[in-house]
């Protein structure tokens, strides 16, 4: 099968001759590049790197390539967003490295790419864009094909284990020591880098954070990993737990501080997950390892205001029972009535103002939030100020970094990927043109 045709932007200088463009080495050799991770930014940036001319080896210390985009299938495999590109890219604005990243390779490019893979996408009605088969599968498939077709070697059961040195014990920035599948140590040298390792969220798939040692161990500035997008943990009764461990507790509004999110809340044995918990975790997460706890505030009615509730509260008669009645005037769930009667040790307001800010804003106290490994993605990593404007490691010329090993989150909704591919675009960019 004919591999489609790659749709990347090269640079002007990697579409010229051969010994013009930089893909030929200083001493006329074709250029070399080793890409370390293979994951969606590995893979990524392999292909980039591959279409403008370089030889590239690829290693995975996985038995196989692909398993966190895989992993992110089973939900549909949520690619990007389409929410205006500026407030897009606003997303990240702790982290104006990829901003601009997201801003040169944007949705529209990434969705492209899909296409030229045989996989075209669909907007849903919350703006998150899918492939139209809705698994992560047939694009993985025709991504592999269109990377052998390239000519990319992928090497699995691969751990890099760190840099080699040189004669006089300094670091060589373009030789690196792999363990392979027999145990033994395998030395590979490269004329560029890009490392896609990952951060350490959903470790069973490959991303185990422990490139952090070995970085920080060669002088390089890394932030603590740490969880993002992750749920929050609760101390539930034993009795609530066993009536509504899965249940979801619908149209909420989820407060800490100034921060909030709209949605569904999942109820689990150790607390709350679901989209609007991710949305609001990296504030609960700060707060909590700076103060020790954390009080969030889920709003079961957002649509009605205190007044309102209270106004419907009014009409209570005597010989109603409480859950009846909030059923009743409210429509809220028993999940709900019960999350009331947890908060209060079940002893609900009998003042009906009272009851209404309640309802308005259930208190609970978080005191940890979901481990690292659990968590949907990784904080933290490798700080930009060591980083070039083009993701190049200033202290290792000819290294480059992308995706999750960089100091930068995002809440889930497709930026998350579209963030990964973007620094991989980026960062193979700037390894094609280097040393220009």
């Amino acid at each position: 099968m004919t591999s489609p045709v790659c749709p990347f932007e090269i640079p002007d200088a990697a579409l010229l001759s051969a010994a013009e463009s930089g893909t030929l080495g200083f001493y006329g050799e074709r250029r070399t590049a080793v890409v370390v991770g293979g994951g969606p930014s590995g893979l990524m940036a392999a292909e980039v790197l591959a279409t403008a001319g370089l030889r590239v080896d690829l290693y995975e210390h996985m038995p196989s390539v692909g398993r966190k985009l895989l992993l992110a299938g089973r939900s549909g495999l949520n690619l990007t967003n389409n929410e205006p590109l500026k407030q897009m890219a606003e997303r990240f604005g702790r982290a104006p490295l990829v901003s601009e990243a997201v801003r040169r390779y944007p949705p529209s490019a990434l969705r492209d790419w899909a296409a030229g893979l045989g996989e075209l996408t669909y907007i849903g009605s919350s703006g998150r864009v899918f492939p139209v088969a809705f698994r992560a599968t047939p694009l993985l498939r025709a991504w592999l094909a269109r990377l052998n077709a390239l000519e990319v070697r992928i090497h699995v059961r691969h751990r890099w284990m760190g840099w080699a040195a040189t004669e006089d014990g300094k670091l060589d920035a373009r030789t690196h020591r792999f363990r392979t599948p027999v145990g033994e140590t395998r030395v590979v040298s490269g004329d560029v880098t890009v490392f896609a390792l990952g951060g350490a969220s959903w470790p069973r798939v490959g991303s185990d954070g422990s490139w952090a040692a070995l970085f920080t161990a060669a002088g390089l500035d890394v932030n603590a990993l740490k969880p993002a997008n992750c749920g929050l943990h609760v101390n539930w009764s034993p009795t609530f737990v066993e009536r509504f461990v899965g249940v979801p507790v619908k149209n909420t509004r989820v407060s800490v501080g100034e921060a909030s999110a709209r949605g569904d809340v999942m109820i689990t044995d150790r607390g709350l997950e679901s989209g609007p918990i991710y949305m609001v975790s990296s504030v609960v997460r700060d707060a909590v390892e700076r103060d020790g706890q954390c009080a969030i505030l889920i709003d079961l009615h957002p649509d009605l205001s205190a007044e309102a509730i209270v106004a419907r509260l009014s009409s209570r008669r005597t010989k109603d029972s409480a859950t009846n009645f909030l059923r009743r005037t409210l429509g809220l769930s028993p999940v709900a009535i019960a999350l009331l009667r947890e908060a209060t040790r079940n002893e609900l307001p009998s003042d009906s103002l009272q009851l209404a800010e309640l309802i308005k804003a259930i208190p609970l106290t978080i005191k940890s939030v979901a481990p690292l490994g659990r968590a949907i993605s990784t904080a933290g990593g490798l700080k930009f100020h060591e980083l070039d404007d083009h993701f190049m490691i200033r202290s290792l010329p000819g290294t480059f970094v992308a995706g999750e090993m960089l100091d930068w989150e995002a809440p889930t909704g497709g930026y998350l990927l579209q963030a990964s591919f973007s620094t991989a675009v980026a960062a193979a960019r700037g390894a094609i043109d280097w040393p220009n």
